[in-house]
């Protein structure tokens, strides 16, 4: 049986637009980190996952510890995880999305591997990775416009292809604009910058431009309960639901017997362990998975049906991210049964890859899935390269939103609630 005999972790960095949120604004660049597992028999195991300093280090830790791994030995390669790593994992959230437990933190190494693992095993056999998790039920998935207030460009630099959005207008322009280039048939504004009512004004702006399209808002816990409450009765039908309006299951549950519409989450049910408080409250009614912290791909499968048996929502959340997860992320969605929303994405904003094109393209808002065997992408060598050398010189070893912002507006304070 094939093994394991190479383990490289290359962080990268590419350009990422001025996009704000409720702690701040997005850097220059955006970090990643790209995993390449080869065998003893010459295939290679692709994964992407986050690349801040101390998950760097967690990755390589556990890297060096799978040297000799059978590819298909995932129990083992949990195992191997939470004993290379032990206790002493820290806490690696960067504010937009919930607190991160020590447990957490490990299955968020675990899960880089676990990718990569099922990229190999996909080749071995020559089938795509959504056959190993279970077969596909759609051969389209379906992703939404991932829309963000945006000023024109990084202070300093000339302004991006994207321009300025800060302001209802602007943000119906971006959104015609992805439309237009992307086909989306969902929208979602990331909130939590300006005063709520003005990005209720810019929802409702959205509901005159596009009568017919789903309506997603996200201010990523900025506002109180009773903040939140008025909103869902301004978007009393406008939302399709109204992600992480505040902070915890708690305070969750009180808005959610208010609301009119689903409340969603990826901040204050980001574990298995949260979901059956979450249920004895009725805290949400969908629940935004992300392979990246759920434990991978087969856990998130898992985690598809336990939203199917207790009743609740399932899409899945997005950060920036490349082409290797959008592959994943593609084939997960693909696999499970229980899919009730388009996924959120930021390919949109991205200009730089690693991976060879051609293979994911968005057609009518969806991502065909590859067919190919394993995640069916191939790294360009080139472009790894250049994005690790653009790593190298951007000075950047964790992603810290406020600090940045703090540059521009030295007063900022994103403690919640913030209204």
């Amino acid at each position: 049986m094939s093994r394991i005999t190479h383990v490289t972790i290359t962080p990268v960095a590419f350009r990422d637009p001025p996009l704000l949120n409720a702690v701040g604004v997005h850097e220059p660049y955006a970090l990643r980190s790209i995993i390449q597992l080869r065998t003893d028999d010459g295939l290679v195991g692709l994964g992407e996952s986050y690349g801040d300093a101390g998950h760097l280090e967690r990755l390589r830790r556990v890297g060096d510890a799978i040297i000799g791994l059978d590819p298909f030995h995932l129990h083992r390669l949990r195992e191997v995880t939470a004993r290379t790593l032990g206790g002493a994992l820290g806490n690696d959230t960067h504010g937009l999305t919930g607190h991160i437990s020590v447990a957490g933190t490990s299955l968020r190494t675990f899960a880089s591997f676990e990718v990569a693992l099922l990229d190999l095993q996909g080749k071995y056999l020559g089938r795509p990775v959504s056959d190993l998790l279970g077969g596909v039920v759609r051969y389209r998935v379906p992703y939404s416009a991932y829309l963000f207030y945006k000023w024109a460009g990084h202070p300093g630099l000339d302004p991006d292809e994207y321009g300025e959005a800060l302001d209802p207008e602007g943000v119906v322009a971006q959104a015609r604009w992805m439309i237009e280039r992307y086909g989306f048939g969902a929208i979602k504004l990331k909130g939590g910058v300006f005063h709520p009512d003005d990005e209720v004004d810019a929802v409702l702006a959205l509901r005159d431009a596009f009568p017919d399209v789903p309506l997603r808002l996200d201010p990523n816990a900025a506002w109180s309960v009773e903040t939140s409450i008025r909103v869902t009765h301004r978007l009393e039908g406008v939302l399709e639901y109204l992600e992480d309006p505040t902070a915890t299951r708690e305070a969750m549950a009180l808005v959610a017997r208010e609301s009119p519409m689903p409340l969603a989450t990826n901040m204050c049910v980001v574990g298995f362990e949260d979901i059956p408080d979450a249920v004895r409250r009725a805290s949400v009614g969908v629940i935004l998975s992300d392979h990246h912290y759920w434990g991978g791909l087969r856990a998130s499968g898992e985690l598809a049906t336990l939203c199917e048996t207790f009743g609740l929502g399932l899409s899945m959340h997005s950060n920036s991210h490349l082409g290797i997860s959008l592959a994943a992320m593609t084939h997960l969605a693909a696999s499970v049964p229980h899919l009730s929303y388009a996924l959120d994405t930021h390919w949109p904003w991205k200009s730089e890859d690693v991976i060879v094109p051609g293979v994911l393209e968005f057609v009518d808002g969806a991502v065909a899935v590859p067919r190919t065997p394993g995640l069916g992408v191939e790294i360009d060598e080139d472009a790894l390269g250049r994005l690790h050398e653009q790593y190298l010189t951007c000075g950047l070893t964790q992603r810290d939103d406020t600090s940045y912002m703090r540059r521009f507006t030295p007063d900022f304070d994103p403690t919640p609630p913030r209204w």
